[in-house]
């Protein structure tokens, strides 16, 4: 009897509210439409996004809203035209209001409805009209206004199969906490969104903390192995073994660090490029290789990096190398730039997702900082060893080592340029060679008993290394398709399980993955019930690399999709996993 009064009596209030505002426009509701692609074809899905900007103060019921005398919204499209697949409603909100037992279900402020539509086969060429109404009713905390209906039109420009089409409105279609797959919208549970929320949900400076914090954890990941002998290479020769000054230089290079690793993922999370494409760029890998090398002849005694006479002077003394310092920390900023994983990869769709330079500048600098702070202490470490006892030749004999690391590094980075059957062998082969010269021809300091034991220890290890990186072996793998739109959608089509690697030549957890996880004979076992496809991403700027990243919303490499029998993704995974985890997340895979 109770709801029964609450029921006349909300109707009553509605009633006098109507009324009171007759010849008022109901217009507290806004609604605009977004396409994902720019032309569809025939027999095509295209997903499209429902724009809902409801004023302020006023809500609307969800489409579930608790009660049956409450309107709902619902969006209407006249399927004459064209097949509904889908209509995914966003999450609401629960708030009391006195005319009901039970909080009422609601929507304010923006929100997004996603649609999935298919274009039939008997569409004819040119702009097709699709009629979309969206019903709902709007209401504050005192009152309720009339439901009311908001006719608009979506036209999609149909042509033929053989005229390109690409994706549009990246950054809408962002917002929704869904993706895309073939045959419907499926809720996410991606890392992206959980630190977007967070980070939306938290100050500024609550989020610089968290943002720093997760640099800090980047150093767990296998990107930055690199970073760790070339960071000692270099500042094992390039101090006097003062702390202060070892201090400084460590500040210096990590500044230089965070400054392009800041204006790298600033532009191209802005730009919507895969964080790190730098690095498939030819002529950035050979000025790395190049400084690399250059660095490494300063170890070997050819010239030292120190500032002009004149500016020691006025600086009251400042110790050579700073800009040494800043300049290696602004190269291993490209170099730190594949570091990704899941924060990462959050990180620039939320930033993306923002637009303001600002705001992206700063996040990525606290990350850079996050993620550099180790080498404050690695680079004092490092130039300390200048101030053991009894220096000597020995020192020479050390930066000698450090240099062979140096150019090592140079080698490694200019892999993905050379051809297969130079890139197999150049570098263990430099490793022997470079062991050999250090053990039989290098004769510094071979007086001193510390140093030629722990020479010989290192030059054993080395060689030891290269001679198991060239010993053949049976390179065991699943039989990886070659991803194009055909393999792919004849998968769908046939209800297969699907994973999709997303790989690069200059991702190193891409090469982890490779030869510990996707070599293990459990993986390549279950892999079997797949169809399984490896796209390469190193090109990235390329037409073909760019039409596949803004298909699956790919920001970094790498990444691996697995998809259910449904055409929906099941698990997105970034970063390198082992061989057990894989297992885990395929197992659930129907």
């Amino acid at each position: 009897m109770r709801k029964y009064i609450l029921f006349v009596l909300f109707f009553f209030a509605m009633f006098i509210s109507s009324n009171a505002q007759f010849g008022i426009e109901n217009n507290l509701v806004k609604v605009n439409l977004y396409s994902s692609f720019n032309k569809v074809q025939k027999n095509s899905e295209v997903k499209v996004a429902i724009k809902l900007n409801i004023d302020e103060g006023w809500h609307i019921n969800s489409n579930v809203p608790n009660e049956d005398y409450l309107i709902p919204t619902e969006v209407i499209i006249d399927s004459s035209k064209i097949d509904v697949k889908t209509i995914q409603y966003p999450k609401a909100k629960d708030i009391e209001f006195s005319f009901s037992d039970i909080p009422v279900s609601v929507y304010d402020g923006e929100v997004y409805i996603g649609v999935i539509l298919k274009v039939p086969e008997s569409a004819k060429l040119g702009i097709l009209e699709v009629p979309i109404r969206v019903t709902y009713q709007a209401c504050n905390d005192a009152t309720c206004m009339a439901p009311n209906d908001i006719d608009t039109v979506l036209n999609l420009e149909v042509v033929d199969n053989t005229t390109p089409i690409s994706e549009i409105n990246g950054e809408i279609f962002s917002k929704l906490n869904i993706s895309y797959t073939k045959t419907e919208f499926v809720s996410t549970t991606n890392s992206e969104g959980g630190i977007a929320d967070t980070l939306e949900s938290s100050g500024l400076l609550i989020s610089l903390i968290l943002v720093f914090l997760g640099g800090l954890a980047l150093n767990l990941t296998p990107c930055v192995y690199p970073l760790i002998p070339i960071t000692i290479g270099y500042f094992g020769g390039q101090s006097e073994g003062k702390t202060s000054k070892l201090f400084m230089l460590g500040v210096l290079y990590v500044l230089g660090m965070a400054l392009t690793y800041s204006v790298v993922g600033v532009v191209t999370a802005l730009s919507g490029a895969v964080f790190g494409s730098l690095l498939q760029s030819p002529i950035v890998i050979v000025i790395i290789s190049g400084i690399f090398v250059v660095l490494a002849l300063s170890m070997f005694g050819l010239y030292e990096i120190k500032m002009p006479d004149s500016m020691v002077a006025k600086a009251g003394g400042a110790r050579s190398g700073v800009f040494g310092a800043f300049f290696m920390g602004l190269t291993m900023g490209i170099v730190a730039a594949p570091c990704i994983g899941p924060f990462v990869i959050g990180l620039v769709t939320y930033v993306a997702a923002k637009g303001d330079v600002f705001y992206g500048l700063i996040m990525f600098f606290f990350l850079a900082i996050g993620l550099g702070t180790p080498y404050i202490f690695l680079a004092i470490f490092s130039g300390r060893i200048k101030s053991l006892p009894r220096a000597g030749f020995w020192m020479e004999g050390v930066r000698n080592i450090f240099g062979f690391i140096l150019i090592a590094m140079a080698i490694y980075f200019l892999d993905p340029l050379l051809p297969e059957i130079i890139s197999t062998y150049l570098l263990p082969v430099f490793m022997i060679g470079s062991s050999i010269y250090l053990l039989f021809i290098d004769k510094l300091a071979n007086d001193v008993k510390g140093y030629r034991i722990f020479k010989t220890l290192f030059s054993v290890i080395v060689i030891a290394v290269a001679v198991w990186i060239l010993w053949p072996v049976e390179k065991k793998s699943p039989e990886w398709e070659k991803y194009t739109m055909e393999t792919y959608e004849t998968a769908l089509d046939n209800h297969s399980k699907i994973v999709i690697d997303f790989y690069a030549d200059w991702c190193i957890p891409c090469k982890e993955l490779d030869a510990l996880t996707f070599s293990d004979s459990d993986v390549i076992k279950a892999l079997s019930e797949f169809s399984a496809f490896k796209v390469d991403m190193t090109k990235t700027m390329s037409d073909e690399t760019i039409a596949i990243r803004e298909k699956f919303n790919i920001y970094g490499m790498p990444t691996i999709l697995l998809i259910n029998s449904k055409g929906e993704e099941i698990h997105r995974i970034t970063g390198f996993i082992d061989a057990d985890e894989f297992l885990e997340f395929i197992s659930d895979i129907n």
